[in-house]
Formats: structure tokens, C-alpha cells, sequence
């Protein structure tokens, strides 16, 4: 009897050592968490208390992100576009400072033509431009001339990514040749636009112009004089 007693003492005393290893020092042995296992104060500490409500539904208020609208930005113009700045090409408020030339010849016919120009985009993607246009052309037949043509083109840039646009335009103004004298212009653009290092635009060109110069009297009645050409040029321009 006295060998079973000494062998029962001697197991519970095991036991409890056992279990006073594996419990946390600050631990409540009598608090239980969900899953079962000794509460420590890492577990309960931030835990609210359980009164049967649900909490509450809370708003973050997140800020919307900012979309291209229309319209310009304050002052009008942005400074420092292309890379390495915030503003790309085609956004409300670039500056465009360049020009453009072409040279044709054939048929007893030679012509120069050199165009500066200043555009400004005043919306997303949609840019007004003033061109100046000046013009020799030469003729075997009827000696030489110079045109000077003054115009205004909106138009609109569809980009493809962000090196690569294809753009529409339309011209208005006026030219001037001697001889005719002044008249109206109308000069249709269709190009591309292709970004050049950090803020150059290399710009081809395919463009129509057509001119109605003042009326001319002849032994047959008035004449309305009307002259039209078509021109390739290329352009370089600088985001300003």
C-alpha cells in the first residue's frame, strides 16, 4: 500500500511540472481563448469585449484620383513638360515652339516653303497652332514667285502610346502672292507626331492648300483667281 501511494504522489508531481512548463507565465490558467489554448495577455489585450453587438460599419473616405478633364490649368500653361516632368504631350497647357519645311521639284516646277509655328494645347489632346507660311516656287514657263500665307489650325492628336500620335487639322487664315494680291486660305493637315529624345516632336506632314485671291478683270468678265498645292513637309518642334 505504502508503494502505490508513493508511486501516485510521485506521477501527479511529474504531471504538474509538465503542465507548469508549457503554460505562459502570463497566462490566467482558468481564462480560455476561442481556440481552446491558455489566454495570454498578446491575445487578449486588444480584443474588445464580447457583448453580443456587431461593430459598427466606418467609412475611410478614400480622395478620388485625378482624370484628365477639360480645360487648361491654372495660368494656362505647364512648364517643364516631356520626360523627367510630370505633363506629357497632348495635355492641356503644353506649349509647342518650332516649325517645318519642304522642298518639291519636277515638271519645270521647284518650290521651298518654310513654316514657324507655335502651338498651344488649350484641352487634353486638342491643340491650336499659328503658322506662318512662306513659299517660293519657280516655273520655267512663267518665271517666280513668292506666297506668304498666314494661318490658324485646331486640331486633334490621337495618341497611340506615348511616343506615337497621329493628328488631324485644318487651317484658316490668308496668303498673299503678288499679283492676285490677298486672299482667303483653307489648308487641311494629316501627320504624325513622334517624340524625339526628352522634348522634341518630329512631326511629317501631308498638307492641301487652297487660296482664293482677290477678283481679276480680263476682255471675258471677272475672274476669280484660285490657286492649290499640295505639300510634304517635316517639322521639328520643342514642348516648352
Amino acid at each position: 500500500m505504502k508503494t502505490l501511494s508513493i508511486t501516485a504522489v510521485l506521477t501527479a508531481a511529474l504531471c504538474g511540472a509538465a503542465y507548469a512548463q508549457n503554460v505562459p507565465q502570463d497566462s490566467d490558467p482558468n481564462e480560455k481563448t476561442q481556440e481552446g489554448v491558455p489566454a495570454t495577455k498578446e491575445t487578449t489585450k486588444d480584443a474588445p469585449p464580447n457583448n453580443g453587438d456587431l461593430p459598427k460599419p466606418r467609412s475611410d473616405n478614400d480622395p478620388q484620383p485625378e482624370v484628365a478633364t477639360p480645360g487648361t490649368p491654372p495660368g494656362g500653361f505647364v512648364e517643364q513638360a516631356g520626360v523627367g516632368g510630370q505633363t506629357g504631350y497632348g495635355r492641356a497647357g503644353v506649349l509647342e515652339l518650332g516649325g517645318a519645311a519642304g522642298f518639291a521639284s519636277g515638271g519645270g516646277f521647284t518650290q521651298v516653303n518654310v513654316a514657324p509655328s507655335i502651338g498651344w494645347f488649350l484641352a487634353d489632346n486638342l491643340e491650336l497652332t499659328a503658322m506662318l507660311d512662306l513659299a517660293h516656287a519657280e516655273t520655267d514657263n512663267n518665271g517666280d514667285g513668292t506666297i506668304v500665307t498666314g494661318l490658324v489650325e485646331p486640331s486633334y492628336h490621337l495618341p497611340f502610346d506615348r511616343t506615337k500620335f497621329a493628328f488631324l487639322g485644318v487651317g484658316v487664315g490668308a496668303a498673299y502672292v503678288k499679283g492676285p494680291g490677298m486672299g482667303m486660305a483653307v489648308a487641311p493637315r494629316i501627320g504624325g507626331n513622334f517624340l524625339v529624345g526628352r522634348s522634341g516632336i518630329l512631326t511629317p506632314s501631308l498638307s492641301w492648300q487652297y487660296t482664293t485671291h482677290d477678283t481679276e478683270d480680263t476682255a471675258m468678265g471677272t475672274l476669280l483667281v484660285v490657286s492649290s498645292q499640295v505639300r510634304a513637309n517635316v517639322g521639328y518642334t520643342v514642348m516648352w
